[in-house]
């Protein structure tokens, strides 16, 4: 299997509660049930204060390269990634396990 995971860092300026953010978060909140290549999916926001945390979280895991590649692809989540673009940067990391 391998474990996809995701961190996001809002932009200088933009907050949680912006209309953008809550679009986005609710965008991959709904990714677990449109995805049928993902094995788990959990998503949400940073609680701890520490200067190096980032904001918002993405956990997720496939069966193999050819999943995630499905699942990169997906209508679904290109929405959601494009919706990020707007008010994100954000680190990747895949790896087996």
């Amino acid at each position: 299997m391998i474990r996809h995971l995701v961190l996001f860092k809002l932009n200088e300026g933009v907050e949680r509660d912006d209309p953008r953010v809550v679009a986005g978060d609710e965008a991959f909140k709904a990714l677990g049930g449109q995805i049928e290549e993902l094995c788990f999916w959990e998503c949400g926001w940073n609680v701890s204060d520490r200067p190096i945390a980032y904001d918002y979280a993405i956990n997720s895991a496939v069966d193999d390269t050819d999943a995630l590649k499905l699942y990169i692809e997906h209508p679904a989540h290109q929405a959601g990634t494009a919706l990020w673009r707007e008010f994100a940067t954000w680190v990747i990391a895949d790896y087996e396990f």
